[in-house]
């Protein structure tokens, strides 16, 4: 009887790992005697197909102070861009933000589908659902921090569309 209630307290104890690794990477700095904490949860990547070039992940980033999210590089691709989406005309359009992605002080910014995203091109091979992206997404003044965002389907409350 020990050993049955035991299996699914271990499988709970794994779950929950994995979920926590998923949830949150969080990067404290202290710099001129402020300490800074970047928090990056609800990472992921969309699968592609076979021979697609581009891919998109998603995340929320906040910052306990006003922050300037400025880059981003995986090995995943020959370059990734932070995007954002705009309608002009009726018709929805994406650039790159030049400048990085505004992070104000205590608010979460929330990369999503069918809105501002980080956009892979040049994949070094399709993404898999399963398989973990690594992310290195590098601040204006905070150290770089490490995402691993696993691929996967959109989440039910995602919108459908890139």
């Amino acid at each position: 009887m020990k050993r049955l209630l035991l299996v699914p307290a271990v499988l709970l104890s794994l779950a929950a790992c994995h979920q926590g690794e998923r949830a949150a990477t969080r990067s404290t700095v202290e710099k001129d005697g402020v300490r800074t904490t970047i928090e990056v949860t609800d990472a992921w990547c969309r699968p592609t197909p076979n021979g697609a070039q581009t891919g998109a992940c998603y995340f929320t980033v906040k910052s306990s102070h006003a922050e300037r999210l400025t880059a981003v590089a995986t090995p995943a691709a020959a370059m990734a861009q932070l995007h954002a989406v705009s309608m002009e005309g009726g018709v929805m359009k994406m650039a790159e933000m030049p400048g990085g992605l505004a992070l104000p002080a205590g608010q979460a910014v929330r990369l999503a589908p069918g809105g501002s995203h980080l956009m892979l091109m040049g994949l070094t091979g399709p993404l898999v659902d399963g398989q973990r992206v690594e992310l290195t997404l590098g601040f204006q003044s905070a150290p770089a921090l490490r995402v691993l965002a696993p691929v996967q389907q959109p989440p039910a409350t995602q919108a459908p569309s890139h």
